[in-house]
Order: C-alpha cells, then structure tokens, then sequence
C-alpha cells in the first residue's frame, strides 16, 4: 500500500504489507501506520476483481496468521483505528480529508482481513487474534484486552453518531458493510448458533444501549436513500459502483445470510439491478441480518424486539416500561420507501418482518388509502415469477396472506380502480379494480406453478390468499371470473388425466406383478384437495356477495358442464350443493328468457335473478380451512404459524332433490357468442 496508488498484481510485494503480516511487532505509535493508510486503492468492482484481490493477498493473509499471535499487529492496527475514530466527527466538522481518508482506509483493511480470519478459522481462534497484548521487557505478566468488542462498539456509534456527508459517506458504508462481515459467522456453521461471539457481544455488555439507535439509524438510511457522493468530493478516488470493496465483501456475505434463513438454495440468480444508494442497501442488509439472529440461551434478539415495537413519530402514548429499546419513526416515509424499493428481495423481506412482527406498522398500512402503492409492486414480482428466486415469490406471497387476513383490505381492494396495467400482458386491462387485479395475478402464479415448478406449497398459499379474499369479492372483472373457472377446468383436467392412468396401471398389474405401481392414489388425494378449495372460494363468493358478482355466475353459467362430475363425488357433495343451486336457478330463469340471448340480456337476467333468489335457501355450515396446509416451510426461523384464517360459509340448500330440467348444451352455448371463451 503506502501513498502511491497500487495495483492488485503488486500487492503480495508491497513492503507495508509484508511489514504489518511479518515478524516484527509494529507499535501503535509507530510513523509506519500514516506510511501504510496513504493508499489510493483502485477497489474492485466486480466479483472477478474481488476474486484476484483474495488470491493476490492469501500469502499476506497467511503471514498474519501465523505471525500476529506473537506480534499482535493486527490489535496494533485496530487500536490505531480506535484513536482515529475519537476525533472523526471533529474531524467531519472541520472538513479534514484526510484524516477520515487515512481513518477508511485502516477500517478497510481491518475488514478485508476479518473476512478472511472468519472463512479460515474459528470462533476460538478469532478471539485470540483480537486479543490485545502488550508486554514489557522483563515483564512476565501481560494485560490483555478484547478488542473484538470495543471495535464493535466503536462501528456501532460511528454508524450512528458520525453525521453523513459527503466525506464521511464511505467510511459509513464500510462501517455497516464490516458489521455483516463479522456477522457472516453462521454461515460457516452446519447448527443454529445460541452461543456466537456475536450474541456474547450484541446482546448483551456495551453494545446493548445501542440497540434502538442502531435500528434507527440503519432504517433511515434505507429510508433515504442517500446516493453517493460526486467523484471529486474526497481525496480517495470513487468507485464507480459505489460501495468500493467491502460492498462486494459484504453483498455477498449478506446475500449468502439470506439463503441460508431462507432456505432458497437451488434458487436461480437474478441480475442485482444497479445501486443507486449503497448505504441504504448495506444498511438494510444489516438489519436484516441482526433482525434474524437467533435468541441467545438466555436474552431475546434485542435486534427483533426494537423492530417488532417501534412507533409512528405521530404517536404520542407512552411506552409501555415492559418493552425495551423502543423509538419512534416516520412511518410515512417508511411507507414510501417500502413501496419504492421491493424490486429488490433484501426490501422485500423487511416489508414482510415489519408485518407480520411490529402490529403498529401493520395496523397503519391496513389503514393507508393508497394500498395500490405497496400492492401492485408486491403483484409485479409475482407476475414475473419465472424471472425471480423462489425465496423472493414465496416473500411476495406471504405478505399478501397476511394483508388478505384483514376484511378491511379485502373491502377495500374492490374499491381501488386501476386504469392502464402495463406490465400485465396477458391481455389489455384498460380499467380493472385492484381486487380483480390480484385475482388475476394468483391465478397466473397457481398455474405457472403446475405447469412448470410444481411446488404444492406455492399454489396452497396462493388459494390461501384467494380463500381469505372470497367472501369480500366485489365486482369481479368479467376476466377475472372467467380465470378462477379456467383454473377450475385445468384442475379438472388434471384429475381426469391422472384417474384413468390410475385405472390404466390397475388394468396392467393384473397381468404382471412384478412392476411396481406409481402411486396414483396420492397424486388423486392432492388435486382433489386443491379441486375442494377452489369449490371453497367459489362456493364462499357466492353465499357472501352472490349480487355484487353477476360476472362470475356468468362464467358458472357458461362452463357449467364442468361441475357434472363432481355433483355425486363423495369428496365435494356437501360444497357441491350450494354451486348446483346456483347454475340450476339461473339457467331456468334463462330458459324462460328465450333461445337467442345477447350478453348484456344474460347478464340483466343474472342481476334480476340475485334479488329474486329467496334467502330462505341458505343453510349456515361452516367450512374450515385446515392452517397448516398454508404454512410454508421454507422461512422456519421466520414464519410463525399465524391464522391464515377459517373460512365461515354457508351452503345453499337445493330447490328440490331432483332436478326436473336441464339446460341443453346447445342452450347454454348461446350464452355467448365470442370465440368460445367466456367474457
């Protein structure tokens, strides 16, 4: 290093390196430290260079360790980086440059070395080479000093105290970016760490008092999203993608933490999109990554309990003494912010935290008039599930399972009217509500689902979600009718398809016993499951808002042929009644109505019909949703099994046990007349 600028290539010669990874100790006040942090590192910005800076420097790195022990230059280092730091925001006032250029530095180096101890050694091991020994001639006894924790705690009030300007943006980048650095520890750990270094210092001794500061902080700079600054503001050259080397350092790490707490190895990578603010991206990375530390034996995560009871700065009541590190926050630029960013799974997944933990957060989106701000990006995301990971779709998917649990926002979503969806291709929506609209957007996902991944628990909670919204359908876009009866044909299909290789493979293992039989029974029991909760959601709109919703009787109307074998099928006899009622009463009003009827005829006959259906026919039953077919697996530490809600429904009774007449398929088909598609 030293005050040329170096290149990766020269970095296993250079001399200040050699001297910090040698095997003479360096004091802290030695003139060598200025010499070594007078560096104008080009930082890499791509992963390849990141490669090369991490094969260039392994024989530095293996120097120090086996050096440092004995002349605990790396403590040297830090301790020099602790004295900076006590005059850094006297430093930020009066513009010194180059103080805080020389300051970013030793935390870059610090940080570029900390990551290659984590990866080579453990816990054990780390601790030793933090710890700080100074030993005098002569003298046998040493006084040791952790300095793993006063460096923590100086990374946490730098983070939160140092004001942010334009000189000090980078080394409040590299702060954040060094704290998920040496919280990658569970990574490199096949079990649920309860004992880390990180609990032993975060939670607990003095980095504690920090705990809502830090949450604060870190959730403003999200909120903000602060760019970085013009090149020519520091001394040290910029990077053109922001973020310099411990970006990359730790992106990858953090990126690395989300998989692991979500499960989604095998998950396909998406192209990360340009960042316009890496402060607010490692700042969420970070939260994301304390919000997820497992609780300590014996203290909760401090981290979780500050994100689940923070309140609207417009809140005035008091805290309750019972709940610890609370503050308070903008909820409204929270809000936009949240909207703004969930083309990125890191926001996507604190929008889920802050839902499902912090009720305040939850209770004040639910009563936000602008709910399409926040739903149509969470819709987005699923629409084009084909180009996320799998971890990113089942985030959008929950939170929309824990928006639908509210009767309010399935009120409300029918109200809302959306003109000109750009991104739905499908077919041109000039003017749909955004009820319909997530309807639509569900329907897609459940049969991009059976088509390509073929994951039950994806399109489970998908009719989860359709389930929760049922009874509160209000108006039903003509298309969005007619795609919750076309996923019930696809279904139907598909039982059709797998009952007669069923019978099929019964057929042939009478002739030979010695081929082992697929398992039809099982493949039977799922569809038919997912055939009795469409029958459901169809079954619930009709018994609760059966007159805001002649669209949908329509598309009953005009595939009833479908529901023909499933009227005597054991498994839907009961769900069943309440659907025969419905198409058998409309199609006799239809019948005399006449042969040739146009659309908007049928659907006046429709909407004259509801008010003259008698009421008397229903007959309260309740149908129960079991929960736990809604919970995925994949976010165990994260998703606690909340009530997806039971749905409350009552079957319409038949008009008479027999039916006397029938619409003739040559009658029902003159319902419409537009392609053999449903409107």
């Amino acid at each position: 290093m030293g005050s040329n600028s170096s290149r990766i290539g020269d970095l296993p010669k250079n001399e200040y390196l050699k001297k910090l990874s040698g095997t003479e100790s360096v004091s802290e006040n030695d003139p060598f430290w200025n010499q070594l942090l007078s560096f104008s590192f080009p930082a890499p910005t791509s992963s390849t260079e990141l490669k090369l800076l991490e094969e260039a420097t392994i024989s530095v790195c293996r120097s120090l360790v086996e050096n440092n022990p004995r002349t605990g230059n790396l403590g040297a280092l830090i301790k020099v980086f602790l004295s900076r730091t006590k005059e850094l925001k006297l430093s930020a006032e009066c513009q010194n440059h180059i103080f805080i250029w020389q300051t970013h530095n030793a935390l870059f180096i610090i940080c570029c070395l900390l990551k290659v101890f984590i990866c080579q050694m453990s816990e054990e091991e780390l601790q030793l080479h933090f710890t700080y020994e100074e030993k005098s001639p002569g003298n046998y006894s040493s006084d040791s000093e952790d300095l793993l924790e006063e460096l923590l705690c100086c990374l946490m009030q730098l983070i939160t105290d140092i004001p942010l300007l334009d000189i000090t943006y980078e080394i409040s980048v590299e702060a954040i970016s060094t704290m998920v650095v040496f919280l990658s520890c569970q990574l490199f750990h096949k079990e649920v760490l309860r004992q880390s270094i990180s609990h032993k210092y975060l939670m607990r001794g003095p980095c504690l008092p920090y705990t809502s500061k830090l949450v604060k902080t870190l959730l403003y700079n999200f909120i903000r999203q602060e760019k970085p600054p013009p090149p020519g503001t520091h001394v040290f050259p910029q990077q053109s993608d922001g973020g310099g080397l411990l970006y990359g350092l730790a992106s990858g790490v953090a990126r690395l933490w989300t998989v692991f707490t979500l499960g989604g190895v095998g998950s396909k990578a998406t192209a990360s999109p340009e960042l316009s603010s890496p402060l607010a991206n490692q700042s969420l990375l970070l939260l994301l990554v304390l919000a997820n530390l497992t609780d300590a034996s014996d203290a909760p995560n401090p981290y979780r309990q500050a994100i689940m009871s923070f309140k609207n700065t417009q809140d005035s009541s008091p805290f309750p003494s019972s709940i610890p590190h609370a503050f308070q926050i903008n909820f409204n630029s929270l809000y936009t912010a949240l909207c703004e960013q969930q083309t990125s799974d890191q926001a996507t997944l604190l929008l889920y935290t802050l839902l499902h933990q912090n009720s305040n957060i939850r209770t004040y989106m639910l009563a936000r008039t602008d709910m399409e701000n926040l739903v149509l990006p969470i819709l987005e995301i699923l629409y084009h599930v084909e180009e996320r990971n799998s971890h990113h779709v089942y985030m959008a998917l929950i939170i929309l399972l824990i928006l639908t649990e509210d009767d309010g926002f399935n009120r409300s979503i029918h109200e809302v009217i959306l003109k000109n969806i750009t991104w739905y291709s499908e077919r041109v929506l000039t003017e749909i509500s955004l009820g319909s609209l997530l309807i639509l957007v569900v329907i897609r996902t459940i049969q991009y689902n059976m088509t390509r991944t073929r994951d039950k628990y994806l399109h489970t909670n998908c009719l989860a979600a359709l389930a929760n919204m049922s009874a509160q359908f209000r108006s039903l876009h003509q298309y969005a009718a007619q795609r919750i009866i076309s996923l019930f044909s696809l279904l139907s299909k598909k039982h059709n398809k797998v009952l007669e290789q069923a019978t099929q493979s019964l057929r042939g293992s009478l002739s030979s016993n010695d081929v082992p039989l697929p398992d039809y029974a099982q493949d039977l029991n799922v569809i038919e499951e997912v055939i009795r909760m469409m029958l459901e959601i169809i079954n619930s709109c009709l018994t609760n808002s059966l007159h805001h919703n002649p669209n949908l009787v329509y598309a009953l109307l005009y595939k009833r042929d479908l529901f023909e074998q499933f009227r005597t099928h054991p498994s839907f006899q009961d769900i069943m009644q309440n659907i025969d009622l419905v198409i058998t009463f409309f199609s006799s009003r239809l019948l005399q109505a006449g042969a040739e009827l146009s659309v908007e005829r049928v659907l006046e006959i429709i909407k004259q019909g509801v008010i003259a259906l008698p009421k008397d026919r229903l007959k309260g039953l309740e149908i129960s949703f079991s929960q736990a077919q809604w919970l995925t697996p994949i976010i165990p530490a994260l998703w606690k099994a909340e009530a997806v809600g039971s749905l409350e429904a009552s079957h319409l009774r038949p008009a008479w046990s027999t039916w006397q007449k029938r619409v003739s398929t040559k009658n029902t088909k003159k319902l419409a007349r537009r392609g053999g598609e449903c409107p």
